[in-house]
């Protein structure tokens, strides 16, 4: 398959490499294993020669009849990997989404503004780009963050400020104060002030 952004994968200056060898080695070994499984993969490149492990490069990857004890369903790949799950019907797939744990993104592609705010109602994540990926957490303004398992609390901007500063409180009592009426002993002087306070 011709892929038009990276017509070439072996030598070409504007495919990277994945960062170390033992990542490379990371993500071969989910491929090998959804392969095991009986996943189709579709490798999406043009090079006639085969890549040398050395320069530790992956092709971009789309694994087809992807099953949710493979590897690749459980794991972060954080690669050129992508796991295709397919569906009827708009149902099916929030369904798929809510039975799952929360994700820290959900990409949604669509024009139709009424299936859109469906999805953006019935769904959890930590945050979302629609027709897109990954771009609202480049945007400063937006806070940027996890729930549930896949993260506490947001950043960027003024959220960031507030999730990574520490609220401390404190409380000064005044010399003068009526917290003394509602220490012990208590008697009737108490239960007047309580029938006073709380209307009883």
């Amino acid at each position: 398959m011709t892929y038009k952004s990276y017509p070439r994968i072996r030598d070409n200056s504007d495919y990277t490499s994945i960062i170390s060898m033992r990542h490379y080695e990371r993500l071969r070994a989910l491929l090998t294993d959804a392969e095991a499984g009986g996943c189709a993969k579709d490798l999406i490149e043009a090079d006639s020669e085969p890549i040398p492990d050395e320069a530790h490069r992956l092709p971009p990857t789309l694994l087809v009849d992807v099953r949710d004890d493979m590897k690749v369903m459980q794991e972060e790949i954080f690669g050129p990997i992508l796991p295709i799950a397919t569906y009827r019907s708009l149902d099916e797939a929030i369904s798929y989404v809510n039975q799952r744990p929360r994700p820290l993104a959900l990409y949604y592609f669509d024009r139709d503004r009424a299936r859109t705010r469906d999805v953006l109602q019935r769904t959890t994540s930590g945050g979302v780009t629609l027709n897109d990926v990954a771009l609202h957490f480049f945007i400063d303004d937006l806070p940027f963050g996890g729930i549930g398992p896949s993260g506490m609390g947001v950043y960027h901007s003024f959220d960031g400020f507030e999730t990574f500063s520490h609220k401390k409180s404190v409380f000064v009592q005044s010399r003068f104060n009526a917290t003394r009426l509602f220490s012990p002993p208590y008697g009737k002087r108490l239960n007047k002030l309580l029938k006073f306070l709380i209307g009883a």
